[in-house]
C-alpha cells in the first residue's frame, strides 16, 4: 500500500462502527474467540466514550483501542481478565476508577508497518494526563512463549524479551512504549493457549498524576522570576537602601511576580557610611556592614508580606552564635516565614580580606511556588551541591552573585548554566554592577544576570530563557513552567538524573552535627 493513499485520522468509536469493528477482532482474535459482542461495545461506548478510540482511513476501520477504568489498587494485585467482566459480558468500567485499563489494541494486517499502534497508545497516554488518573494497567499476552516453553519460564522469558534476545509482537510492542512489566499474571485467559494462560501485568506511570485530595493544595506550575541586576552606589543612610529595595519590589509585585532576587551583598554599599580611614580595618568594616543584618531581615520580611511577593534576599553578613562571620542568603516567605541558606565555599579573597567561614547545612525549600534552593556565587562552581539539592527534587536554583571580573562572572555563569543541564531545573543568576571607588573592596562589579534552563526540545535552543544588558541597573522577568521539568526528566530526549549509574557511584552529605555537641552519624565515624 502506497503511502500517498492513506488518509488517516484518529477519532472516538461510535455504536456505528461495530460491523466493522466485528470483522476486525474476528480477524485478529481468531484463536480467543473473535469479536466482543455488539451490547458489550455498545455498553462501553455508552460508559466511557473518551476511551474508546478508532483510527480509520477514508471511512475504513484500521485500528482501535478499547479502554476501561478501574481502581488502581485492585488491578495492581494478581487478576484475571474475568475480573474485568460482569453479566451479559458487560466490560466493569469504574466512572470513579484512578487508573486506564487497557483491553484491546488492534491494527488491519495490511495497515502493520506504519506505526498505528504508537498512535493509539499515545493517544491513551494524552487521555491519562487530561483525566488526572494514575496510570495506564495492561495484562499483556506473550503468544510466543509456546516456542520457548519447554526451555524457559514465563519470567525468564520475560527476561529475554526486554534484552531483546527474543521478540514478542505484543511484549516487545509493549515495552517499547515505555510500560513496564509490574508482575505475571496466571490463568490470566486460559483460553490463549498461545501465551499457556501467562500474560504480564504492565503499567505507564502518569508521572503528571495529582491525587484528588491535593488538587485544592496543589503548587503552581506557572512561576514567574523577577530580579533585580542592582547596582552598587553610594548612599548616605540605611534608610536610602531601603527605600531602593522597596522600590524594586513594588516594581516586581506589579508585574505579578512570584519571587523578587536580589544579588549577593548588595547592602555592601553600607560600608561607605564610615570614612574611608575607618575602612581600612576591613574586618572591622565588614562587622559594621553585619550591624544592619537584622533590620534588612525584618523590613525585607515585611515587604514579603505587603506586596504578596517571595523575596530571595541576595545575601548579607551574619554574626554568628559563635562570634564568627557568614555570608548568608535569606528566602523571605510572602507568608512571612524567613529562612536561611549560608555560602558554604568561601573565596580565598573573602576569607583573607573580611574572614568569613562557610557555613555547613544545605537545604531545598518549600515554597508555594515550587522547590527551589540557594547557592551563593562561588558555592555553584561546585557541582556537588546542586546534585544533592537536585535529589530533593529541586524546580529552581537561585544563585545570587558578585563578580569584579569578566573571566570571573564567566566562571559562575558557565558552571550555573552546566547545573541547568546535569540537574534538570531553573537556575537564576543574580549579579550586581557599577563601580564605587570611595568604598574599599567595591570597586568594580560585573554582571550579566540570567535564566538557564535544561537543553532540550521544550526549551530555548540555547537553554537561555533570559538574560539582561550586562552592566547596566534593570530588572527582568521569565515565566518558568515547571511541568516541563516533570517531562524532561521522565522523556527527554536526555534524562541525567534517571540515568546516573549508582550502581558505580553516590553522593552523600556528611553529618556535622557534632559542631554542636552532637555526633556524627556512623557512616562518617572512622573506625580504624
Amino acid at each position: 500500500m502506497s503511502l500517498d493513499d492513506l488518509h488517516l485520522s484518529l477519532r472516538n468509536l461510535t455504536p456505528e462502527d461495530y460491523p466493522q469493528l466485528e470483522t476486525l477482532m474476528d480477524a485478529v482474535y481468531h484463536d480467543i474467540g473473535g469479536a466482543w459482542s455488539q451490547h458489550t461495545i455498545e455498553t462501553l461506548i455508552t460508559s466511557f466514550p473518551d476511551g474508546q478510540l478508532a483510527i480509520e482511513d477514508d471511512g475504513r476501520l484500521v485500528g482501535m483501542a478499547l479502554t476501561a477504568r478501574v481502581d488502581y489498587d485492585e488491578f495492581t494485585n494478581p487478576h484475571k481478565y474475568d475480573d474485568l467482566i460482569g453479566k451479559r459480558e458487560v466490560i466493569l468500567d469504574a466512572p470513579d476508577g484512578d487508573a486506564m485499563y487497557g483491553l484491546d489494541v488492534l491494527i488491519h494486517p495490511e495497515y502493520r508497518g506504519y506505526r498505528l499502534g504508537r498512535r493509539l497508545y499515545d493517544a491513551r497516554k494524552e487521555l491519562c494526563r487530561s483525566l488526572n488518573l494514575r496510570a495506564i494497567l495492561a495484562g499483556g499476552r506473550i503468544p510466543q512463549y509456546h516456542q520457548h516453553a519447554e526451555t524457559l519460564s514465563p519470567t525468564q522469558y520475560i527476561d529475554r524479551v526486554a534484552r531483546k534476545e527474543i521478540h514478542d509482537p505484543i511484549l516487545s510492542f509493549q515495552l517499547a512504549n515505555d510500560f513496564q512489566v509490574k508482575r505475571l499474571l496466571r490463568d490470566y485467559l486460559p483460553e490463549d493457549e498461545k501465551s499457556q494462560g501467562f500474560a504480564t501485568l504492565l503499567e505507564w506511570n502518569n508521572f503528571l498524576y495529582e491525587p484528588a485530595e491535593l488538587v485544592l493544595d496543589t503548587r503552581k506550575t506557572q512561576v514567574r522570576i523577577g530580579a533585580v541586576q542592582w547596582q552598587m552606589r553610594e548612599f548616605d543612610s540605611v534608610e536610602a537602601v531601603l527605600q531602593q529595595v522597596e522600590y524594586f519590589v513594588d516594581a516586581l509585585s506589579g508585574y505579578k511576580s512570584d519571587f523578587a532576587v536580589f544579588p549577593e551583598l548588595f547592602n555592601a554599599p553600607l560600608m561607605g557610611l564610615q570614612d574611608r580611614a575607618a575602612q581600612q580595618d576591613q574586618v572591622a568594616a565588614i562587622r559594621f556592614l553585619a550591624s544592619f543584618t537584622e533590620r534588612f531581615k525584618a523590613e525585607l520580611s515585611r515587604m514579603a508580606v505587603s506586596y504578596n511577593i517571595n523575596i530571595v534576599a541576595g545575601s548579607m553578613i551574619e554574626v554568628g552564635e559563635d562570634d564568627r562571620l557568614y555570608n548568608i542568603s535569606y528566602l523571605c516567605h510572602r507568608d512571612g516565614e524567613i529562612e536561611s541558606q549560608a555560602k558554604l565555599h568561601i573565596t580565598p579573597q573573602e576569607r583573607r580580606d573580611w574572614v568569613i567561614e562557610g557555613g555547613d547545612d544545605l537545604q531545598v525549600f518549600d515554597t508555594d511556588a515550587g522547590r527551589v534552593g540557594i547557592l551563593i556565587c562561588y558555592d555553584v562552581e561546585f557541582p556537588e551541591l546542586p546534585r544533592l539539592l537536585a535529589e530533593q527534587d529541586m524546580d529552581i536554583l537561585f544563585v545570587p552573585f558578585w563578580t569584579d571580573t569578566k573571566n570571573g562572572y564567566l566562571r559562575v555563569r558557565h558552571c550555573a548554566q552546566a547545573r541547568a543541564i546535569e540537574n534538570e531545573c531553573y537556575v537564576v543568576l543574580c549579579g550586581s554592577v557599577g563601580n564605587v571607588p570611595a568604598i574599599e573592596n567595591l570597586d568594580i562589579q560585573y554582571a550579566q544576570s540570567s535564566v538557564f534552563s535544561p537543553s532540550d526540545f521544550a526549551f530555548p535552543h540555547d537553554a537561555v530563557l533570559n538574560e539582561t544588558t550586562p552592566n547596566t541597573e534593570m530588572i527582568f522577568f521569565s515565566d518558568l513552567d515547571l511541568t516541563r521539568l516533570t517531562m524532561v526528566r521522565n522523556e527527554g530526549s536526555v534524562t541525567n538524573l534517571k540515568d546516573r549509574r549508582k550502581d558505580l557511584f553516590d553522593l552523600r552529605w556528611r553529618d556535622w552535627s557534632w559542631k554542636s555537641g552532637g555526633r556524627p552519624s556512623g557512616a562518617d565515624l572512622d573506625e580504624s
